[in-house]
C-alpha cells in the first residue's frame, strides 16, 4: 500500500501533468530498430523533470542519456532481444504519459564473400542464445575477412574462427549454451553453431548445411547434435558454389578450401 505521502505525490503530478496538458501534450518516438542493435526512444513535452521512467518488454539494458535530458525532452537507449510487436511506455510518478507498440524485424545479415553475396534470416524466437551470439559478432566486425575454413562436399560449409593461412582468430564472448533442442532441424540451406564435443561450447563459429543433414540433429540428451538459428534468405546458389570448391590438408587441418574463400564483410541489414 502507498504511503500518504507518496500517494500525494502521485496524485499532485497527476494534476500538474493534466491541468498543463502534458499527459496530452507528451510524444513518444523512436529511432530505427533492429534486433540487437543499440535502440533511441525520445520523450518530449512538459514537466519531465518530475521524474520519468521508461519500459519496454523485450528490449534490456533501459538506460536515459542523461546528456540530452531537459525538462521537456528525454532520451532512452535499450537493446531489443527479440522481435515483433514490443510495447514502450513512458510514465511519470506512476502516471502513463504515452505509450507506443513498434515492430522489431526479423534480423538479416548479409555476408558479403568472395564468391558472392549471402543473405541470411536469424531466427531469434527458437534460438534467442544463438541468434543473439551470432548478431554481436557480426555487428563488432568479428567476421571481416574470415574465411569458410572446413567444406565438406554436399554436407557444410564451416566458417567462422580462421582467416586466412588459416590463421586461428580467439572469440571475443563467453561459449554459448546449446540450443539444439528447439526444433528447428539441420535442413538445406540452414545455418547452425558449430562446437567442439562439450555441448556448451559454441562461440563464434557456425555453418551452413548444403544438404539435409538430420543426423545433426538433436536426439537425446547424450546426442545433442548442433543448433540451428536460422536460414538462408538468398545466396543458396553461392553456399553451393563456396561447397564445390577443391579442398584438401592444409597444415594440420583437413577439407580446407585450396583457394581462400573469404568472408569480406558481414552486415546486419535489418
Amino acid at each position: 500500500m502507498k504511503s500518504i505521502a507518496t500517494f500525494s505525490s502521485v496524485l499532485a503530478l497527476s494534476l500538474l501533468l493534466t491541468a498543463c496538458g502534458g499527459i496530452e501534450q507528451t510524444t513518444l518516438s523512436a529511432g530505427p530498430l533492429m534486433y540487437g542493435q543499440l535502440a533511441q526512444f525520445t520523450v518530449e513535452g512538459p514537466n519531465l523533470d518530475k521524474g520519468m521512467t521508461l519500459t519496454a518488454a523485450g528490449c534490456i539494458g533501459i538506460a536515459e542519456v542523461t546528456a540530452s535530458a531537459t525538462a521537456s525532452t528525454k532520451v532512452y537507449t535499450c537493446t531489443p532481444t527479440a522481435t515483433g510487436a514490443m510495447v514502450v511506455t513512458a510514465s511519470g510518478g506512476g502516471v502513463t504519459l504515452r505509450s507506443m507498440t513498434v515492430d522489431i524485424p526479423v534480423p538479416q545479415v548479409s555476408l558479403k564473400t568472395s564468391m558472392g553475396d549471402i543473405v541470411l534470416e536469424l531466427d531469434p524466437g527458437k534460438a534467442p542464445i544463438s541468434a543473439f551470439n551470432f548478431i554481436r559478432y557480426v555487428n563488432s566486425g568479428f567476421y571481416t575477412d574470415i574465411i569458410f575454413h572446413r567444406v565438406l562436399p554436399n554436407v557444410i560449409i564451416q566458417a567462422g574462427g580462421f582467416t586466412t593461412g588459416p590463421a586461428a582468430k580467439a572469440p571475443t564472448y563467453a561459449a554459448i549454451a546449446l540450443e539444439s533442442n528447439n526444433g528447428l532441424t539441420n535442413l538445406r540451406g540452414t545455418l547452425a553453431m558449430a562446437r567442439s564435443a562439450a555441448d556448451a561450447s559454441g562461440t563464434s563459429q557456425f555453418y551452413i548445411n548444403v544438404a539435409d543433414n538430420p543426423g545433426f540433429d538433436y536426439v537425446s540428451a547424450t546426442q545433442p547434435g548442433y543448433a540451428v538459428f536460422g536460414k538462408v534468405a538468398t545466396g543458396l546458389s553461392v553456399v553451393d558454389a563456396i561447397g564445390a570448391v577443391p579442398t584438401g590438408i592444409v597444415g594440420t587441418m583437413n577439407d580446407v578450401p585450396l583457394t581462400d574463400v573469404v568472408i569480406l564483410s558481414a552486415t546486419q541489414t535489418r
